[in-house]
């Protein structure tokens, strides 16, 4: 039976063949017309109707007419008869629906002067939405007013987003300058991804929120915290790597934001995410399983692995129980993520061959600490994994192969995908 709790026992196993370095992570043991001719007035030749007409005119039979024959009347009271339609249609169909339709007018409002106000006005938001926002929050009295004023500065295609605080009833030409440029006030929020370690916690803190990385760095002692969050109670080297829960987090609210604040923020949000794991359960059913004795905090750490390893949430369960057969075959984990958590780079083949307390192709069993800062899923991954026989993995992109021979690993391999 192997135990774990913090340090990795020595335990005999097989290592099956030295590291792949291929970019993969790998346990390997991973458009006209035309005038018409003009008659001829002499010399030529005219149409009968016009030589009997001639012959008329010269014997004074032909009259001038005084005005339009019968024909001609029809006509013309024909012309009269269908403008008057097209009229009286005019006046029904757009005339009178427009006297009786509800007057659209300007949206205005009254605005107290003198409010101090912070907006934010989303990346890829039009002068309409800004225009909206500015209206929402009291700041202006007409929104077309606003457009107006940004389309005479030529500023509708300029306003930048972020986080503003303008006072309310504040000249437009001053707020338009403003939002062209730039925010003003800083925002406190910081955002940290699945799988950062941390050091890459530290350096968002002091980005995001003006907290020096090294302050960061020596608050975040399990120490600080272990009384009012017992289950640091295990972790080893006084590390809180892998305990900052991974998301985003907002101290707008806060009048100071500090190391401590932020640490605290984290620790809080890993306790509320997992309080749906049995540790306790957990712990019982993978000794059963693999005969292996773990705490919380090696299930942490076997989550910080699968993190780094796994690519997807899809391939978590099945990572884990790569791991966990393997601890339980007296294999070492041969995870090259450990390694790059140590040197704080991509590792060489000649790298897999150091002495190193985070080199798991030299050393049994799990890392000191955990690697990173796992999300959810690898951690319930890490607390119950599939049962399945895999000894190996293989993913690179959309393709992943689990084996439970060395053969069968090397086979999954030279099929991947080119």
């Amino acid at each position: 039976m192997a135990t774990f709790n913090g340090k990795a026992p020595k335990h005999g196993g097989s290592h099956f063949g030295p590291a792949r370095n291929d970019g993969a992570h790998e346990v390997p043991a991973s458009s006209t017309g035309a005038m018409a001719p003009r008659s001829a007035l002499s010399g030529g030749t005219v149409s009968r109707r016009t030589a009997a007409a001639t012959k008329r005119a010269s014997s004074g039979k032909v009259r001038r007419a005084s005005g339009t024959g019968g024909g001609g009347r029809v006509a013309a009271l024909a012309g009269v008869l269908l403008a008057c339609a097209i009229v009286a249609g005019l006046v029904f169909l757009v005339v009178i629906p427009s006297l009786n339709a509800p007057q659209q007018t300007e949206e205005t409002q009254t605005v107290v002067p003198g409010n101090q106000v912070t907006i934010t006005i989303p990346e890829g938001s039009a002068a309409g939405d800004v225009a909206q926002i500015l209206y929402d929050n009291g700041i202006i009295a007409s929104k077309s007013e606003f457009l107006s004023q940004a389309r005479r500065m030529e500023a509708e295609s300029s306003i930048m987003s972020g986080a503003y605080s303008i006072t309310t009833g504040s000249d437009l030409a001053d707020i338009v300058t403003l939002l062209t440029t730039g925010p003003n006030v800083k925002t406190a929020q910081i955002t940290i991804p699945e799988g950062y370690t941390l050091s890459q916690i530290a350096s968002t803190a002091e980005q995001s929120l003006g907290i020096s990385a090294a302050d960061f760095t020596a608050q975040a002692k399990a120490s600080n915290y272990v009384a009012d969050f017992p289950f640091l109670s295990d972790v080893t080297n006084d590390s809180l790597e892998g305990y900052l829960f991974p998301k985003t987090y907002d101290f707008s609210s806060e009048a100071e934001v500090t190391a401590d604040t932020v640490i605290r923020a984290m620790l809080s949000q890993y306790q509320t995410e997992v309080s749906g794991i049995d540790f306790t359960a957990a712990c019982a059913q993978i000794q059963e399983r693999y005969g292996v004795t773990v705490n919380e905090d090696d299930i942490i750490t076997m989550a910080s692995i699968i993190e780094r390893e796994a690519g997807g949430d899809e391939h978590r369960g099945d990572v884990a129980s790569v791991f966990y057969n393997r601890l339980q075959a007296g294999m070492m984990l041969q995870s090259d993520a450990t390694l790059v958590y140590s040197l704080g780079r991509d590792v060489t083949a000649d790298d897999l061959r150091m002495e190193d307390p985070y080199n798991t192709y030299t050393n049994y069993g799990l890392t000191p600490t955990p690697i990173c800062s796992p999300g959810l899923a690898s951690i319930q991954a890490a607390a119950y994994p599939n049962d399945t026989s895999y000894f190996y993995f293989f993913l690179s992109g959309d393709y992943a192969a689990f084996s439970e021979t060395l053969d069968e690993h090397d086979q999954a391999i030279a099929n991947r995908p080119q």
